[in-house]
């Protein structure tokens, strides 16, 4: 299917749809929460905390202003999804009144909760019986909606090829001087043809391809070049991990975003921490101090606002003031006290707007000075780089990022790197309506639909799995094209304390010889569905994970090694009820994408009498699931009921022939 557009126009009104639908759609999930749920429900499930008071904090770069919050009779804050980096909502008796204020939350401990808002917030932020409630962020979508209409106005080549109009260049170049003597010929080929690309290239990375290693050496390269780079990711995460290959690199990196949502080793490179020792930096913070004590000084006057207003402009109060005359009920002194109040508060607009102006030359500055910087999608939309251009734009996690996200970056740049993989899990997209019509859909996938697989390279090597956990999801998802590295084909876990299980079944389940195995229920443990839930839990599979988590502790791996994965929430809760094991990590398939253990434990959940596997259908999902592993691999499941569907039915046919394929029996 031809996934281009006869206009730009059909374009937008595409993608402004699309956006729009996600975002009434996540604003309208947070709300009827909110709604429908009695606040200490609410708090409960971690969402919201209560009874919390406000104490000012200062200020922090761009005049954000800070507020501690800590419950007003004191004591710890319960547990909570709340951390930093969220977007958070501040009520008092009304958390639905949509002129609450929002803030960023830039610090948690045991007993306070510190956030950051944009502009100077309401009084009632420093009072007692706060709400404060996990909410979405909208300015994510508004950078979305703006970079859509950019490109709009922005006759450019990058234009033409997003709706398919025109195709991407390639200019060939000689051989680079690969810095990383490591990488394979699928990496130096994929970093020679990033160069050689005039303005769309596409980095294919399967999972353990080295991926970001590639993007390293494709930064370096333009660096050397003496090209500009913006590199971004969907998430912090990846960000992070960008900002700390590169650093490791010596280049000069500029990682921008709220500090609160970097990594605490990373900080030293946040734009807030380097700019402070610029001197234009240092004025304006001067300035501001200025313009605070000037605030101050107007709390003496009254404010030229409602009843001391009458209708009167500025220009007029100060007239009449000079004059030495009232108006309309109000007396000489308190005309001359109104005036006071206008002519301070026009002397800290001018204050403020020169300080702002010193603080974007410091930060101009400052991204002159360096290689690369680094953010999210969403920050490459704020005002700190507004006016910046760079000469190439790398967009990793772009398989995981709408296209309207990836828009968001590449207005500042002239080329675009896009690395991801599109075998792997897509966008989560919440409205149905936006994720049947396309938001789902990355520009990744549509760029290659559009222009063909001569646009991009796929990193073919993979230094993960070894090749019994490789060789299904390769045959399934990657056409047989991946090879697992020398160093990994064949290594498999090694324990270091050799007791026998007096459990046969699950002295097999954990044996080490083979790379992978299946666990068939047989039907003999039935799913169910939680109350107050959409989700699936299996209860006799968890407790089956428990024994093999046991026995696999017994024969002396480390915890930190092990990971256990399952597709639902329910049963991953029911897990970490169960499990107790520090440095053992517990998470969805979603949480997992990324990520690598030595030994995976996937509890797969679906059993019933009418053979139904729900979203398992999803097979990036599967993917995911079957590629997190570097030595052994044991999936759980019913093999009844899994069997329905011809992709399942092969894998067990495949581990049956090539690994190690038990039954439970009852």
């Amino acid at each position: 299917m031809d996934k281009g557009f006869s206009s730009y126009k059909d374009y937008k009104d595409k993608y402004t749809r699309l956006v729009e639908l996600e975002r009434e759609e996540e604003m309208r999930r947070h709300l009827d929460e909110i709604k429908n749920l009695h606040p200490k429900e609410r708090e409960f499930r971690g969402r919201a905390i209560l009874n919390m008071r406000g104490r000012d904090q200062g200020k922090g770069l761009g005049g954000r202003h800070i507020i501690k919050f800590v419950r007003v009779k004191g004591g710890q804050l319960p547990d909570t999804e709340i951390s930093i980096g969220d977007q958070v909502m501040i009520s008092k008796n009304k958390p639905l009144d949509p002129n609450n204020p929002e803030a960023t939350v830039i610090e948690k401990t045991n007993y306070s909760i510190s956030v950051s808002f944009n502009s100077k917030p309401p009084k009632m932020v420093y009072g007692k019986g706060l709400r404060i409630d996990l909410y979405v962020n909208d300015i994510t979508f508004q950078r979305m909606l703006e970079s859509i209409e950019y490109f709009e106005n922005e006759k450019s080549r990058i234009q033409d090829i997003l709706i398919g109009n025109a195709s991407p260049i390639f200019n060939e170049i000689t051989e680079p001087q690969i810095h990383n003597n490591n990488l394979n010929s699928s990496q130096i080929s994929a970093v020679k043809k990033s160069l050689e690309a005039k303005d769309l290239f596409l980095v294919h990375g399967p999972p353990g391809t080295g991926k970001t290693t590639t993007l390293i050496e494709v930064i370096e390269q333009h660096i050397d070049r003496g090209h500009k780079v913006l590199a971004t990711g969907d998430s912090n995460v990846a960000v992070d991990n960008l900002v700390d290959f590169l650093t490791s690199k010596n280049r000069k990196v500029v990682r921008a975003g709220h500090p609160a949502r970097v990594t605490e080793t990373l900080r030293q490179h946040t734009l807030d921490f380097l700019v402070e020792d610029k001197e234009k930096y240092q004025k304006a913070q001067e300035l501001r101090t200025k313009a605070n004590k000037l605030n101050e000084k107007q709390k003496d006057y009254p404010c030229s606002t409602g009843r001391w207003r009458r209708g009167l402009s500025n220009d007029a109060i100060k007239d009449l003031a000079k004059k030495g005359n009232g108006s309309r009920g109000i007396p000489p002194k308190k005309m001359k006290q109104i005036a006071k109040w206008i002519e301070l508060q026009e002397q800290i607009n001018l204050i403020i707007e020169k300080a702002k102006k010193f603080e974007n030359e410091a930060v101009d500055e400052l991204i002159q000075e360096t290689d690369v910087v680094c953010t999210t999608n969403s920050t490459a939309g704020s005002d700190l780089l507004e006016n910046e251009d760079f000469d190439v734009v790398v967009i990793d996690e772009a398989t995981q990022s709408t296209e309207p996200s990836c828009l968001i970056p590449m207005k500042h740049g002239h080329k675009v790197i896009l690395a991801g993989d599109h075998k792997q899990l897509p966008p989560t997209i919440l409205n149905q309506e936006a994720k049947k019509n396309g938001l789902e859909e990355t520009l990744f996938e549509r760029m290659l639909e559009v222009h063909g697989t001569q646009i991009k390279q796929m990193l073919n090597i993979q230094y993960r799995m070894n090749t019994e956990i490789m060789s299904f999801p390769n045959t399934h998802f990657y056409g047989g094209d991946l090879k697992a590295a020398d160093e990994v084909k064949n290594h498999k876990l090694k324990p270091s304390v050799f007791k026998e299980s007096t459990d046969e079944l699950i002295k097999n389940i954990c044996d080490f010889k083979k790379g992978i195995t299946f666990v068939d229920t047989k039907g003999n443990f039935r799913e169910n569905t939680p109350k107050s839930s959409t989700s699936k839990e299996n209860p006799e599979e968890a407790k089956i994970v428990k024994n093999i988590v046991d026995r696999i502790l017994d024969k002396g791996i480390n915890p930190e090694n092990i990971g256990i994965i399952s597709p639902y929430d329910a049963q991953i809760d029911l897990l970490k009820n169960k499990i107790d094991v520090s440095g053992l990590e517990v998470k969805t398939v979603d949480g997992f994408q990324g990520r690598e253990k030595d030994a995976i434990i996937l509890s797969l959940v679906r059993s019933n009498q009418n053979r139904d596997i729900g979203f398992l259908t999803d097979f990036r999902r599967l993917n995911v699931s079957l590629t997190r592993a570097r030595k052994k691999l044991i999936i759980i499941g019913d093999g009844d009921t899994l069997g329905i569907d011809r992709t399942y039915n092969e894998l067990m046919n495949y581990i049956a022939e090539n690994g190690n394929y038990l039954n439970i029996s009852i």
